[in-house]
Parts: C-alpha cells; structure tokens; sequence
C-alpha cells in the first residue's frame, strides 16, 4: 500500500494528480465545446453528461487548496524549523505567476485586456497569510479552528453594491464574492475566486496536516471517517435548507434531475455546503488512494508531484490545440477574437461537440504525462541545489 515515497506522502500525490486530470477536462470544455458560452449547469438547458462533465470537476479546487495547506503543515513537521518566510515569499511569486504567465496561457491575450485572480492566486494569498501565522507561532489547532470559522461564517458578511460602494467598499466586497474590477487603460481585474472563503479552506488544510503523519491504518481510518462525516453533514444541510447555500435545491419533473439540482452547489464564492460536499469526496478519494497498489499509483502521482508545472503547461496546450481546431474548421488569425472571447470567434459557431472533447482531453492528459514525468525527475535530482526549482 502506498505510503511515504522520497519524503512524500503518496497518497496526496496521487489524488491532487486525479483532480488535475480532471480540471484537465474542465478547461477542454471551457475553451473547445461548441455552447461553452452556456452554463453546464443550467438544469433548464443542460444533459446529464454535460452536467456531470463541470459538476465533477468541482473537486479540483477545494482538493488543490486544502492539499497545499497539508503540504505546508507536512513540510514544516518534518523540517523541524518555521519555513514561514519561505511560505510567504512561493505565496506573491505565485500572484505574480498567476497574473502573468498564467493569465497569458488562459487568453493568449498579448495586451492583458483581463487580468483573471483564480485558484493560483488564491492559493498564493492562502500561502502569504499561513507563513504570517507560523511567524507568529501560531499553533496548528488555532489555525484550523480559524479556518473553520471563516468557512462557517464568511457568508454572513453583507453583499455591498458595487455600483453605489466607493474604492474601500469595492475591496473589501471582492474579499468574500467575485466580481469585475475596472483597472485604468481599458484594462479589467475578474476577480474569480475571492481571497477569504478560500483562506478558510487551506487554513484548515494545515491545521488537519497531522492526520497525515498518522500511521498508516490510523490514517486510512481517519480520512474514512472525515468523509463520512462531512458527506453526512452536507446532506442534512442541504435537505432542511437552512443554512450553507444561497441556491436552495428545487424538485423538477424528472428524480434525476431531483438529483442533480441536489448537488448542484454554489462555487462562486464556494458555499459551505459545497464545502462540506467536495472535501468530503477529496477524504474519500485520500482513503482509496491509500489501498491502491504501487503498480497503479504512480500514474497519478505523477501528476501530483509537480502540480504548478502541469498547471501551468496544460493551459498552454489546450490554447494551442483550440487555434488548431479552428484552423481546421476555416477560420482565419483575423477571425479570432481574444479577451473573453480566448481566441473564439464572434461571430461565427466554433468548437467541438462533448465527445470529441473527452477525447482531446484525453491526448492532453497523454501529452503531460512524459512532460510532467521528466521534470519531477529533475526536479527530484537537482531541487537541493538549484533551490529556485522549490518555487516550481
């Protein structure tokens, strides 16, 4: 059974490599599906496959950022000293990294016409308030009791208007909810996924870090038991509908679709239902990955070895497979519209149907693995002295 492999817990490796195969498909569909415009999620317009297609790629962000704050709890543990300066330092690198490289490979847009703040930058001002707390001492159980209590209570803040609210008013407001943010020179800043509610989740991360660091057995029970319980919590939330979403589930004509408005949570911001759902499944999926065989593991864990790398080399890829598909399909660089747009044309129908999109996700998926494959084994031979590899 799988275990610590090279100072790492494999377990973590090989579900942060599952989700991030499935965020994989998550922006297939987002930049290759023909009605991408449309809400997959939309159960007056939506089908089954294409609702469960982005309903399960919903486990990718809680997963990535509650992992990074185990990750940060594990590394601390095991070093023996505070490596808060270190946390703060990756946390701004990674803002920079997701407002410049990151952004780039999202809309291939040379003027930066739309500055996108997602799970990359959430977690690097997860990272920058965590090394804050070590500094300070902070002991794990505060932190996570911090983290829960954001989770809990974040929603209550009152919803300011952003057309009537003044400059203090704007940030703080995008603190708790997404938004739009105009930025002078006909530049914007979409805020997607804003910096508390997402605090809350990697706080909590490291504060339930020594769970990891049980034994084995203890921790295949420990990571059974959490899932139960907040899947368990989630449902008696969401059936008495008094508190944890603002989109309380609707009976529809069809059980299925009964079903599917039952699980359909709000993510922006993530709702403490839906965070008591996906984090519930991540447990889960941690306590299957401990009985997993080593002959299967490591095709996963490779991914979750180097999860920056392949974040960032994934978006870059699936850019440049969308501009072929679009060759191929006639249009033109002058049909190409960038911004929100990502290349698609206006004007025109563009794109692929569902299942030639699984199928473009699954050579993207083939295409990282020898890439991602490599660089941890580089990084694995030379990140002792080459210590810039850390931040990668």
């Amino acid at each position: 059974m799988p275990g610590r492999e090279n100072n790492r817990l494999l377990s973590i490796d090989i579900v942060r490599g599952w989700v991030m195969v499935l965020m994989a498909l998550d922006h297939c569909r987002e930049l290759l599906y023909v009605n991408s415009a449309a809400d997959p999620l939309d159960l007056a317009t939506t089908s089954v496959p294409l609702f469960f297609t982005r309903w399960i790629t919903h486990l990718c962000a809680p997963s990535f950022v509650f992992l990074s704050g185990v990750s940060a709890f594990i590394s601390t543990a095991r070093s023996g000293a505070s490596n808060g300066n270190f946390l703060v330092k990756r946390g701004l690198w990674l803002v920079l990294l997701e407002c410049t490289v990151v952004n780039f490979g999202i809309w291939f847009d040379i003027r930066f016409g739309v500055v996108l703040l997602q799970v990359i930058a959430a977690i690097g001002v997860g990272l920058v308030v965590l090394g804050l707390l070590i500094k300070a001492k902070v002991k794990p159980g505060y932190i996570l009791a911090a983290g829960l209590l954001l989770l809990v209570l974040y929603p209550l803040v009152p919803v300011v208007n952003s057309n009537e609210a003044g400059v203090a008013a704007k940030v703080w407001m995008h603190l708790f909810q997404p938004g739009l943010v105009p930025l002078p020179g006909e530049h914007m800043l979409l805020v997607g996924y804003p910096p508390v509610p997402w605090l809350g989740i990697i706080l909590a991360g490291y504060g339930c870090g020594a769970m990891f660091l049980q034994p084995v057995a203890s921790r295949k029970r420990l990571f059974c038991m959490t899932g139960a319980v907040l899947l368990l919590a989630f449902v008696l939330l969401r059936i008495t509908a008094l508190y944890g979403d603002p989109a309380p589930w609707i009976k529809q004509a069809d059980p299925l679709f009964t079903f599917l408005s039952f699980i359909n949570v709000s993510k922006y911001p993530p709702s403490l239902q839906f965070d008591l759902l996906f984090p519930g499944i991540m447990f889960l999926l941690l306590y299957v990955a401990e009985k997993m065989t080593r002959q299967l593991a490591p095709l996963l864990a490779i991914f979750g070895q180097v999860p920056l790398f392949y974040y960032i080399i994934h978006w870059y890829i699936i850019h440049l497979l969308l501009f072929v598909v679009l060759f191929l399909q006639g249009f033109g660089l002058s049909d190409l519209s960038f911004g929100f747009n990502m290349g698609r044309p206006e004007a025109a129908a563009s794109g692929l149907s569902l299942g030639a999109v699984y199928g473009v996700w699954l050579t993207v998926v083939l295409v990282l693995y020898p890439l991602c494959r490599r660089y941890g084994a580089y990084k694995q031979k030379w990140v002792r002295e080459k210590g810039w590899l850390r931040y990668l």
